[in-house]
């Protein structure tokens, strides 16, 4: 994709009257060489593998070899069901459940990484699900990954380069940009800007620090958190609130602050979480058993 920036992508949408969709699917096919039907459909079957991921996530409790994944997207589900049917708890319940079939080496789709795997499905299909927009998840799919490809330009969404931030954050914003690619018909392009930045905002300094050096703790939990950051987040801008500060600013700020990390607490294990005696604990015993 040839854009480098949230406002050149947003300014290519508002001069010739389309959804960011349209420009992001125009971009690919001339890129790639393929027909934009041909690109809807590949797109189809990444959301289809999302669905079947939820799916089993929900259905079965899910167990990792580590012991650290222990179900708890199905035990979450189970109380839901008698508890509550709020939009936000079907997204936490999802979440959970794609990331926790990732940690139990599960078919997933790295959206952008495995390790935030969970955010877009929860807050995409859970919304279109909600709300009848089954019809535009294709589009918003395509919104999403311009917004990941343009982040990964200009700061990074790996982890071990620049901390959870780039991973759980970059895919709370593209989640959120995807909401408003799905009410297009009621939102302007513009509002790709303000979502953007206020969910990145929201999570910058994020750091990376799974116990054992596994994506699980607190990995899965943070998919969570970053799911119901994009929705809050789209949810206010929806209502009229913005940032004073732009996106493609924002970007430049988490790549600033992702340098600055120390390499402790960018996937090492060596920091945070992954450094407190519990956890240093439970990575000795993992390795034994392992041995």
């Amino acid at each position: 994709m040839g854009f480098t920036s949230i406002t050149a992508l947003i300014q290519e949408a508002i001069t010739n009257n389309v959804s960011i969709a349209d420009v992001v699917m125009q971009s690919e096919s001339q890129a790639l060489g393929l027909d934009i039907l041909s690109l809807r459909q590949q797109m189809q079957e990444r959301i289809d593998v999302m669905r079947q991921a939820i799916k089993k996530g929900l259905s079965k409790k899910q167990e990792s070899p580590s012991l650290l994944t222990d179900g708890k997207a199905y035990t979450y589900e189970k109380w839901r069901l008698k508890n509550d049917d709020s939009l936000y708890a079907k997204v936490i319940a999802r979440a959970l459940a794609v990331a926790e079939v990732n940690a139990c080496m599960g078919r997933i789709v790295a959206a952008p990484t495995a390790g935030s795997c969970g955010i877009l499905p929860a807050v995409l299909l859970t919304y279109a699900d909600e709300y009848n927009y089954t019809h535009r998840l294709v589009d918003a799919f395509f919104t999403a990954g311009a917004v990941g490809v343009i982040i990964a330009k200009n700061a990074s969404i790996s982890g071990a380069e620049g901390g959870c931030q780039a991973e759980c954050g970059s895919a709370s914003a593209m989640a959120a940009a995807a909401l408003v690619e799905l009410e297009a018909e009621k939102m302007s392009p513009l509002a790709v800007d303000h979502v953007v930045a206020m969910t990145l905002q929201n999570i910058l300094g994020l750091v990376c620090d799974p116990v054992a050096g596994l994506v699980e703790i607190p990995c899965v939990t943070r998919n969570v958190l970053c799911s119901l950051n994009a929705l809050s987040c789209f949810t206010m801008v929806k209502a009229g609130l913005k940032t004073p500060i732009p996106a493609d600013e924002v970007i430049k700020a988490m790549k600033e602050v992702g340098d600055l990390l120390p390499d402790s607490l960018k996937e090492t294990a060596k920091g945070g979480i992954a450094n407190t005696p519990t956890a240093k604990k439970i990575a000795k015993e993992i390795f034994l058993r392992k041995a």
